[in-house]
């Protein structure tokens, strides 16, 4: 069909389907297109489809998705002169797509190395227990930082969280050795508590036996009796003078 039609048309229509090809785009839902007009930003357009102009128009397509970015272990000296390696995950999102374009060169990278640097500043201005002990303030402060600071580039960071933290073999053993001096710390402790309470119970019931005689001889008595079920042993049990006083007083008086 083509060939019956003369080369100029033909070339007419060649020319105006890749016109056409160049100049229509489209943009899925998450993403969005600076366009640069002779090199001079001209608007921010998407989702759905464009109209550019060829060889004027130029487009650079920005994903407004949450980004998941992984900050590389970061070797760490802590504020008491421990080496550790600590690595984090970083949660952010383009808001302004002409500021992540024209502010900053590549925003993925620059905000890749701000989560870097800044891991080690906040990291090495806290000491290890801090660190092991205060993940969530951590946390908190990072995305505090990160966040100001990529503001100018249209980028909103939602959260950080510190991933891992790699101690020191030598740091592990020490840490071991005090947690288990820490729990036989608390055995003793428990042990002699018992035994104060023991003893504070003992001291009660001396008190308020020394106020009722006879509770003493009930309670020798009763003793006396545990003995006489155990038929394998013979016992010499001493019997206090004490008990024979109320028995003697009663025949004195009769």
């Amino acid at each position: 069909m083509l060939g019956a039609l003369p080369v100029p048309l033909i070339v007419v229509i060649v020319l105006v389907i890749m016109f056409l090809a160049s100049a229509i785009k489209v943009l899925n839902e998450y993403e969005r297109a600076v366009i640069f007009r002779l090199g001079r930003i001209r608007d921010v357009k998407g989702p759905g489809l464009i109209i550019i102009i060829p060889l004027i128009d130029k487009i650079v397509k920005v994903d407004m998705r949450t980004i998941t970015m992984d900050v590389p272990p970061q070797d760490v000296i802590t504020k008491d002169n421990v080496s550790i390696k600590v690595s984090a995950v970083v949660y952010f999102r383009v808001m302004d797509a002409n500021a992540a374009v024209v502010n900053v060169e590549n925003y993925l990278y620059a905000t890749s190395q701000l989560a870097q640097t800044t891991l080690r500043s906040v990291c090495g201005q806290m000491e290890l227990d801090e660190i092991l002990s205060e993940r969530e303030k951590i946390n908190m402060h990072l995305q505090a930082i990160l966040d100001r600071s990529t503001e100018p580039w249209g980028i909103k960071v939602s959260l950080v969280e510190v991933k891992h933290i790699d101690l020191p073999e030598e740091m592990k053993r020490a840490m071991a050795k005090q947690a288990e001096a820490e729990r036989e710390r608390r055995a003793k402790i428990i042990n002699a508590e018992g035994e104060y309470q023991a003893a504070q119970k003992l001291i009660d019931a001396a008190a308020l036996m020394e106020t009722q005689p006879m509770s003493l001889q009930l309670r020798y008595l009763q003793t006396l009796n545990q003995i006489a079920s155990e038929n394998n042993s013979t016992t010499v049990f001493p019997i206090p003078i004490d008990l024979f006083k109320p028995f003697l007083r009663g025949l004195e008086k009769s």
